[in-house]
């Protein structure tokens, strides 16, 4: 006991002296997340300007500061590691984002402007939504990817009278219901 006395006398004020570091507790990550979760977070959300991903870029320095929790307890200052990295992550995303976002402004210059769908398109699309789903592929796949007959009945497992059917019941049922689509509209 005097012998430890001794070593105390011999460390600096406010020091844990090798023997207490041992018995000290270690501190649990739990404890250590519940303690500094919010502060992070609330500093993340004055540099961001969004809750949401403060708290996304927060639980993503401490998921990376768990991995690490062996050494990172050892660390003076544990959170100032954690903070670090949280802020690494957030000008990363900036980053991303600034760079995507320069990106889609050069691409719609060089594209130009995108036409909306046509009424017909908007038509086609109403009456195949209201095809069985047999019928719906079988349409799809003759008159939009150019597939043949057999090819149809080779992907989907049945026999090519089948599909010839599935065809003529789709073209059948899409011709009734762009009729309905179309009363009403006259040509001028």
């Amino acid at each position: 006991m005097t012998a430890v006395m001794g070593a105390r006398a011999n460390e600096p004020p406010g020091t844990l002296g090798a023997t207490d570091r041992l018995l000290q507790p270690a501190i649990t990550f739990d404890d250590f997340y519940h303690a500094h979760f919010r502060a992070v977070t609330t500093q993340l959300c004055a540099y961001t300007g969004d809750l949401g991903q403060a708290q996304d870029l927060a639980q993503e320095a401490f998921c990376r500061a768990l991995a690490r929790w062996d050494r990172l307890v050892r660390y003076d200052d544990p959170v100032a590691w954690v903070r670090q990295v949280a802020w690494n992550l957030a000008r990363s995303r900036w980053r991303r984002l600034r760079i995507a976002r320069n990106h889609l402004l050069r691409q719609r210059q060089t594209e130009g402007e995108v036409a909306g769908p046509t009424p017909d398109r908007v038509a086609i699309d109403a009456a195949l939504a209201k095809l069985p789903a047999n019928h719906r592929r079988a349409v799809v796949l003759h008159y939009l990817a150019d597939l043949s007959v057999n090819q149809i009945a080779a992907q989907e497992g049945v026999a090519e009278g089948t599909v010839k059917s599935w065809l003529h019941r789709g073209r059948t049922a899409l011709a009734g219901l762009l009729d309905e689509n179309t009363e009403g509209v006259c040509d001028v």
